[in-house]
């Protein structure tokens, strides 16, 4: 079964599709030689090999060959040149891991919707960009053979907003990669945070509340890392100083992985009150490094982290101070939200989610 991949999401610095995708092909590398299965990657850059998509292709070409489609890469590209090139190639099926996909082409597409918060909640992007990624993503739904969504929450969404039919829709959860900790290693008072900043993340409450408890804290810290995307824009360093707590909040825009290990080695809890998510990956990110957590009680955060997390709501900054409290001063709270997370966190693993995501590839491609 040859199966072409939109790989444009794997090229340069990966954000939340690129990392899923990246994933998922590093458990497919792994296939039997016999396996019958082929991946064909179609990106916009030249280059005759899959290496250049980076990592895991550097490592092992396994069961990938490359092809490129020069161009821009963007929406007309995926419409019109990768759609040109899937006509020609005539692969068997279609993988679009990231929200849209070519609406004419003559194989089964299976597309990965991993949230549509630009319809539930459009007031969070501009009106240019949220006007697009209705229509394509809707569009594109409605054409896909099947499509994948990564929680039972962006199903339910997906099929209330768009009448898509429950049958053509398979949720399989993303997996974690499970980061070495030392156990014995000193945890700082380190709250720390991490994901792309949005609006629906509600940063000002976690400033708040990181505020509230400061005077009964004083060797704390808060460290914000993500990129600032909020609509409209919210700016943290502000928000600390107006707090008060200024000169103990950090924001990084991006740091590479062996600073982010070092982060979570030291922090003694993780925040993350987003009211809107379609998988929430950073969380379980941050109990597989050994950090307790506390997120905003959310429908997907319940049926993600169970009992794992320590669930507030998202506006509620005396309810996070409390949590924080806690989490910073009783051993035995700590230990019982680790324990709660090392039961939880094997239903997560990317081995079941490629597994998962291949089958669902197969039977599209022989329908």
């Amino acid at each position: 079964m040859r199966i072409a991949v939109d790989a444009r999401e794997l090229l340069g610095q990966r954000t939340g599709v690129g990392r899923y995708l990246a994933e998922l092909c590093a458990q497919w590398a792994t296939l039997p030689a016999d396996a019958p299965y082929r991946f064909e990657l179609y990106a916009h850059v030249p280059g005759d090999t899959p290496e250049i998509l980076g990592d895991p292709f550097d490592r092992d070409r396994g069961p990938f060959s490359y092809r490129p489609v020069l161009g821009s890469g963007d929406v007309w590209w995926e419409q019109r040149d990768f759609a040109r090139a899937l006509r020609l190639d005539q692969p068997d099926v279609l993988f679009a891991p990231g929200y849209t996909a070519p609406l004419r082409v003559p194989m089964p597409v299976v597309l990965t919707v991993h949230d549509i918060s630009f319809e539930s909640h459009p007031e969070w992007f501009g009106w240019r960009e949220g006007l697009r990624r209705r229509w394509l993503t809707q569009l594109s739904a409605a054409v896909a053979t099947r499509i994948i969504c990564v929680s039972g929450f962006t199903r339910d969404e997906l099929v209330s907003h768009y009448r898509t039919p429950a049958d053509r829709v398979r949720v399989v959860w993303s997996g974690v990669n499970v980061r070495a900790v030392n156990r014995d290693s000193i945890r700082a008072p380190l709250v720390l945070f991490v994901g792309s900043i949005f609006n629906r993340r509600h940063i000002p409450a976690l400033i708040s509340g990181f505020a509230s408890i400061a005077d009964r804290q004083p060797s704390a810290e808060l460290v914000l890392v993500g990129a600032n995307r909020t609509h409209p824009p919210e700016n943290p360093v502000i928000l600390a100083e107006r707090a008060g707590v200024g000169s103990r909040v950090r924001v990084c825009d991006y740091i590479d992985e062996a600073q982010l290990q070092s982060l979570y080695q030291r922090a003694s809890v993780f925040v993350f009150l987003s009211e809107y998510e379609g998988f929430g990956l950073p969380p379980l990110e941050a109990m597989a490094a050994g950090v307790p957590v506390v997120v905003g009680d959310t429908p997907v955060a319940r049926e993600l982290y169970g009992d794992a997390a320590w669930r507030v709501p998202v506006n509620d900054q005396d309810a996070v101070g409390a949590a924080l409290l806690t989490l910073l001063h009783d051993e035995e709270a700590r230990q019982r939200a680790l324990r709660a997370a090392a039961a939880r966190l094997p239903l997560f693993t990317w081995h079941r989610a490629a597994a998962e995501t291949l089958e669902v590839l197969q039977k599209a491609g022989r329908q």
